[in-house]
Order: C-alpha cells, then structure tokens, then sequence
C-alpha cells in the first residue's frame, strides 16, 4: 500500500501540470461523457459513476461549461464521439505490472500505439488477464498529516464514514474505499475541513514491487508517456519507490 500510495502523489503531481496545460480536461470530458452515457441518468444523484468523474472534474477545476457539454454529449443533447472503454495490461521494467484504462472512438489505432510505447519504453504488452488479478478497484483518499491534530479521533471518523482501511504514510494518509462510499467519505473528509491532497477511484495493486535506480527511471518514463497519450485515462502500476531512490531520480 504505501509503495502504491507513494506513486499515487507522483500520479497526482503530474496530472495537477497536465490540468495547468489543459491537457487534463479533454480525458475528464471523456469520462463525464461515458458515465453520464451508460449510467442511469445525467443526473449524478442518480448515477455514481458520474458522481465521481465530476468530483474529479472539480478537484481540477474544470470549468463548469466543459463538464456541462460533457454531459449533454452523453445524454445525446449534443453530438459526441462514441467511445469505447479498453483495459490493456503489461510488463514494465524491473517486472512490474501495469494497467492502461482508455477511452477510445477507434480501438485499433490506441491499441497500436499503446503497444508501440510498451515497447519503445523496455515494456511488454500483455494479453487480457495477465496482470489483472493484482489489482483491485477501490478509492483512495490522501489527506496530509498536517491537517490532523488529533490521529486517534480522525481515524474513528474516517472509519465511520465508511472507510475500509487508513495507513500511515511518511506525510499524509492514505484512505482506502470501496466505489460505493468514495462520494460519501470525501463528503464526509471536507466537512470536518480536512484539505484533501489527492483523490482517485480506480485499481489499487494487492500489493507491490520495489524498484531500483535504474528500473524505477526507465518505469517512469514508461508510465509518463502512457499517461501522455490522448485516449489514456489511467495508469496504474504495482511498483514501489523508496524516497531515497525517487529523491536521486528527481535530483
């Protein structure tokens, strides 16, 4: 878990400079289009999946008028692409496995290209089930140790909540959900007035790899140009970074 959680705030950090680009936007609008198209309604009362993909959206800052069309675009109000969701899943360097959500309007050409970075980048496409079962969906909330005076009574809150499990990191709190709760404890989370540092609904590893110098750099590079491509709406990866190592790599 904290191999994962660790990964999850370099995952963070870059997304917060694609948002700064704009680049983030179009991969949420794809998202809000796809909830709001194959769940229950437009409404996000009504429809989870919607409900955090716009939680998303907000934690970015996306303005209101693109998740507006977004949405029209799935309930068919406006025109839009019909996308297709793909998981694709893979071996990186140093044996870790990799996990590619894509939202796609031709299937062929992203699974072209995500092969093509696999293997530019010393990786290995694998076939459908190879590296799946390491994984499991669930949230994951960071909150940083700053904004908690009391451990003991943030933790019973939390758990309260509907919280799975808390683990303690070097600076912060990773905070496991299942899909159903993550609106539900984030709501609970601001309330209290507890700044979250990062949030994400996806695949959590069951559990991780650790990762030399040399490995974890070409890894990322790896992740970073998958998570660089259009259709790529996540990567997801069981290695682990140790702070002394992620520090050399950054340095």
């Amino acid at each position: 878990m904290s191999g994962h959680s660790k990964w999850h705030s370099i995952k963070h950090k870059k997304a917060k400079e694609d948002a700064k680009r704009g680049n983030m936007f179009g991969k949420l609008s794809r998202m809000i289009t796809v909830a709001a198209r194959e769940g229950a309604s437009g409404d996000p009362k009504d429809n989870i999946a919607l409900a955090n993909a716009l939680s998303k959206a907000k934690e970015f800052n996306m303005p209101q008028d693109n998740i507006d069309r977004a949405i029209k675009k799935g309930t068919g109000e406006l025109e839009g692409a019909n996308y297709e969701t793909v998981v694709y899943e893979g071996y990186g360097p140093g044996g870790i496995a990799i996990l590619v959500e894509v939202l796609t309007e031709n299937k062929n050409r992203t699974a072209a290209d995500i092969r093509n970075l696999f293997g530019k980048h010393q990786g290995n496409l694998g076939e459908s089930g190879s590296v799946g079962w390491q994984f499991e969906r669930k949230g994951l909330i960071m909150i940083p140790k700053t904004e908690v005076a009391d451990e003991e009574a943030f933790m019973l809150k939390v758990i309260d909540a509907g919280a799975d499990d808390i683990e303690e990191e070097e600076d912060s709190y990773a905070i496991k959900v299942q899909p159903d709760a993550f609106i539900q404890v984030k709501e609970s989370l601001k309330k209290e007035n507890l700044s979250i540092m990062s949030s994400e609904l996806g695949l959590i590893p069951k559990s991780t790899i650790a990762l030399s110098k040399q490995d974890a750099g070409k890894a990322l590079k790896l992740i970073h140009a998958l998570d660089d491509h259009d259709d790529v709406q996540n990567v997801t990866t069981n290695m682990e970074i140790s702070d002394d190592v992620l520090a050399e790599i950054e340095s």
